[in-house]
Formats: structure tokens, C-alpha cells, sequence
């Protein structure tokens, strides 16, 4: 057989310039791979208290860091919704995105209100979603859809009540209107019950989306970290499962799938390379391991369980010990092997050694990992926009019992303030927008200034965020017993304005805390760093 050499090497010249076209386009992803968020669910009999829990790590390097709340609206006959392609922005002081129009579908008569953060969260009929990308075969990618993931999650809760509407409506919408993103995990939560949805393309230039959705059982817990995760699905057992027509057929005629050789299974069908990532895998192993150590799973497997049943009720300080966790005291501590010895003779880690360092840093201090130059990606990241964890409880009137617990910047160096579903304001330095700039007026700012300045010296900062911020935390947590007995006590235009007190009093406090602490950091150690 002869070949032609010159060919050849054309042909791997266009796939370079294609994979670097592609890299280019997806500025928050890193070695093929999201780089993205972190999304942990809790079945209500695996919670401390019944909710029912979502959560979500706006982890990115563009996302907007401003927040507020959209109310609930009515609409004209005729009205329409706008449709928005996300691309990156270079044109400012800082990485962002901007949003690019590319059309419209009809509006409904009646939408809900919403906490509209980056990926809107919760609506007032307690409704929250968290999310996760995972890629995906990159020739599923169609641009002649007209809904992204934040539009999405926008749509469903403006729209729907409960997860299983949502995820109905959603497939719907995508159906008609088509699905213009990667690979993403929607994860669904309402008093009762918590799902993911994973949902791909319908293939370059074609119109819909291909999609799958399994509930989490009742007392079990589950996590996506930028992997699909559904594998096997029984759609016949619709209280598990619910998916797309089209779910199989794509599977089959792309050789994806041999129903000869073995059952269907979502992920190695339409992901499979999110399967192979260390970066999702490593997340994975952690918080199942987190959530019940008796397990004993192999942190260098392919694929853990969709779900498992926790060693213990999952508690709020469960969720934030996991979102806070870098691997410290494991095998995959980045930083374990940077290492001091005392004048004493003690050798102890470095003080200057941080699991925060910037990527430039790794190859200085010899650090790698199961992300080869990138080292491990941990659960917590310095790059975190801002953070939520869900609580759905039933037993509460919608006003009180849709509650999200919302943190900025990284979690690590961050505290959880309560924002409750009704509430009809945040704090003004919520609403301050953050990537045109260092600004003092923004919340995120503060909390994004004290991580930076924590992780110059981690080892010895680390310990004076905790004396303030663990201390903090534990406060609203006592608190937020007082001010539901209060609100419960109130008609329901007097619990919606003093549960939004309640939020601004929390949130002007933590901002505050976190510009003070970033003060005293920076005159304590201003030798040191």
C-alpha cells in the first residue's frame, strides 16, 4: 500500500488547527475537558432534616459574578423570550462572556420568580437546579438550536414546579427549539424528589437534543463533576426514569451503541471521553467516599455508582465540609509533599504551600497529579464565581421552605448566607457587577481578594480565615431557627419582607467580614508574602 506522506501531514495540520479552533472556543474548559462546576444531590430521607437538596460550583473564569432576583411577571399573547449564544469576551479588564442574540420562542402568559444567579437556582415554588457540563461527543453539537444551559434552567423555572415538570417542559423545548451547547448534567430538585438530566446535540446541523433522566432514590445521595453519569436506563420504570425518543435510534446508526454485544448505556454512548477524565473521576470517588467511607471505592476506577446511600444523615455542614475539601490528608494532595523543617527539627508543611497556586506555579513546585501538569482538580477552586446549596422542604409554606444557601468566590475561604425563595431583593454589593474590574462595592470582590491573598501563604492564613469564618457560619446557622419561627408567625406579605431583611442583614455582615479579614491579613503578613 503506498502513502502519501504530504497528505498525511496536511491532514494532522487541519485536525491542530481544528482541536486549537476548538480549545479556543471553550475557554473554561482545560486538557479537552470541562473545567467547570461541581454539583452534589441528597434524597430527602438521606437529609438531616427531610429537604431535599441541589447544589452547584459556578466554576469558571468568565461567568458574571452579579446577582438579583427576577420577579414574577405576566405576559402578553405575542410576547417572546430572546435566545443567547454565549462567547468569550476579551475586550474588558478581565476574561468574561458576553451573550450573543440568535432569536426568539413565544413566551408564556404567567412565569415564576427566580434567584438569578449566573445559572438561576431556585424559584418561589421551591423549585432549584444545579448544574454540571461533561462535553460530550463533539460532533452532537448542533448551532441550529436556539436554547443554551443557563436559558435552559431559566426556562424551567420560570415555568414549572416540580422536577419532573421541568424536566417534561425542558425536553419539550428542546425538541421544538433545539439545544445550542455542550454536554451538560441539569441537576433537579423540588420538596419531593431530585433528578439529573443529562442532555447532549442532536448532531451538526440538525434541530432538538438528546437526553436522559434518573432520580436519585429517597436515601441516597449522588454527584456530577463534569461526567455523565446515567449509564443503563430502564424507561419502562417511569419512576426512575424518563429520556428522549430519539435516545437509542442516534446510538445505533452511529455505531455507538451494538445491541448485540450489550445493554444501552447513556454515557459511553454519548460521553465517553467524560469517562476518562481523572478530573471528573477524582470528584467522583471523593465526595462518594466523603458521603460514606465504608464503601471502600478505588479512587483509579472508571465508573462508581449513579447513587449510594450515605453513612450517616447529610447535614449542611456535610455539603460544606465536601465543597470546601482539596484532598488533604489523601494520596492526592497536591501540596503534601512541599514541606519545611523547624528550627526545632520538626519538619511540618510549608506555610507557603497552597492547593490555590496558579496552573504557572505547578511546574516550579513539581506538582502533578491525576491531571498530569494540572495537578488534581480538587472539589474546592480558586476560580469558583459563587456557590449554592439547596434546601426543598415540604413541610414549610413555599415562602420560608425554598431556601438556598449562597456563598462567593472560592469555599474554601467563603461562608453561606440564607436567601429564601420569596425574598424580593439581595444587598446592593450582590448586584455590583465583578469582571469589569476590582471594585469595592462588590460582594464577590471581597470574598475573591481574601482567597487570593489566603492561598499566598495557606498553611498560616488558612487558620486565621477559620477563626472568623467557621465561628460566622456556625452564627447564621443558629440564627436561622429564630427567624423562621418569626416568619411562620407573619402573613405572607410581612414573611417575604422580613426574610428579606433577614438575607440583607447577612449578607452586608459576611461582605464586611471578608473585607476586614483580607485587611488584617494583608497588615499581618505583609513581610511574609
Amino acid at each position: 500500500m503506498q502513502y502519501n506522506y504530504n497528505s498525511i501531514k496536511l491532514f494532522l495540520a487541519l485536525m491542530a488547527i481544528s482541536f486549537s479552533i476548538s480549545a479556543q472556543d471553550k475557554p473554561d474548559w482545560q486538557n479537552g475537558v470541562p473545567e467547570a462546576c461541581t454539583s452534589i444531590t441528597v434524597g430527602k430521607m438521606a437529609s438531616f432534616d427531610g429537604s431535599v437538596m441541589t447544589s452547584h460550583t459556578d466554576d469558571s473564569h468568565r461567568t458574571r459574578s452579579w446577582m438579583n432576583i427576577t420577579p414574577e411577571e405576566r405576559h402578553g399573547r405575542r410576547d417572546k423570550v430572546k435566545m443567547y449564544k454565549r462567547v468569550a469576551d476579551d475586550s474588558g479588564p478581565m476574561p468574561a462572556y458576553k451573550h450573543k442574540p440568535i432569536g426568539e420562542i413565544p413566551q408564556v402568559r404567567e412565569t415564576y420568580g427566580y434567584i438569578n444567579t449566573a445559572y438561576p437556582c431556585m424559584n418561589t415554588d421551591q423549585l432549584a437546579i444545579g448544574e454540571s457540563t461533561f462535553g460530550g461527543r463533539e460532533s452532537l453539537v448542533s448551532d441550529e438550536g436556539l436554547i443554551d444551559c443557563q436559558r435552559l434552567i431559566k426556562l424551567m423555572l420560570q415555568r414549572c414546579t416540580t422536577a419532573r415538570e421541568a424536566i417534561k417542559t425542558g425536553g419539550e423545548l428542546l425538541k421544538k427549539h433545539g439545544w445550542n451547547d455542550a454536554g451538560e448534567c441539569l441537576t433537579i430538585a423540588d420538596t419531593r424528589e431530585v433528578w439529573h438530566m443529562e442532555i447532549v446535540g442532536p448532531g451538526k446541523g440538525e434541530v432538538g437534543a438528546i437526553w436522559v433522566a434518573q432520580r436519585v432514590p429517597d436515601d441516597e445521595v449522588s454527584v456530577n463533576a463534569n461526567a455523565a453519569r446515567i449509564q443503563e436506563i430502564d424507561l419502562e420504570n417511569t419512576d426512575f426514569f424518563m429520556a428522549s425518543d430519539n435516545i437509542f435510534e442516534l446510538a445505533r446508526d452511529s455505531m455507538w451503541w451494538n445491541q448485540a454485544t450489550g445493554p444501552f448505556r447513556f454515557a459511553d454512548a454519548y460521553a465517553p471521553e467524560s469517562r476518562e477524565s481523572m478530573a471528573a473521576r477524582r470528584r467522583e470517588w471523593r465526595v462518594l467516599s466523603m458521603m460514606n467511607p465504608t464503601l471502600g471505592l478505588d479512587p483509579e476506577t472508571r465508573d462508581y455508582p449513579f447513587s449510594v446511600k450515605p453513612s450517616g444523615k447529610v447535614s449542611l455542614e456535610k455539603m460544606i465540609e465536601i465543597f470546601k475539601d482539596y484532598y488533604e490528608g489523601t494520596p492526592y494532595d497536591m501540596v503534601g509533599h512541599i514541606k519545611k523543617v523547624t528550627e526545632e527539627g520538626d519538619t511540618i508543611p510549608h506555610p507557603m504551600a497552597s492547593p490555590f497556586m496558579p496552573y504557572d506555579a505547578y511546574d516550579l513546585f513539581n506538582i502533578h497529579g491525576g491531571w498530569g501538569d494540572l495537578g488534581e482538580r480538587t472539589i474546592a477552586r480558586w476560580y469558583t464565581m459563587y456557590a449554592t446549596i439547596t434546601q426543598s422542604r415540604d413541610w414549610l409554606p413555599d415562602e420560608i421552605g425554598g431556601l438556598v444557601w449562597l456563598a462567593q468566590d472560592n469555599v474554601a475561604t467563603s461562608v453561606y448566607i440564607p436567601v429564601y425563595c420569596s425574598v424580593n431583593d439581595l444587598p446592593h454589593s450582590y448586584k455590583v457587577p465583578g469582571r469589569k474590574g476590582f471594585n469595592r462595592q462588590s460582594a464577590w470582590w471581597a470574598f475573591n481578594r481574601l482567597s487570593t491573598l489566603a492561598s499566598q501563604r495557606w498553611n498560616d492564613m488558612r487558620h486565621d480565615v477559620d477563626s472568623v469564618m467557621v465561628p460566622l457560619q456556625q452564627e447564621i446557622f443558629e440564627s436561622q431557627r429564630h427567624a423562621e419561627k418569626e416568619a411562620m408567625s407573619m402573613r405572607t406579605k410581612h414573611t417575604i419582607d422580613h426574610l428579606t431583611r433577614y438575607t440583607a442583614k447577612w449578607g452586608n455582615r459576611v461582605v464586611k467580614e471578608a473585607w476586614d479579614l483580607g485587611d488584617f491579613l494583608w497588615t499581618k503578613y505583609e513581610e511574609k508574602f
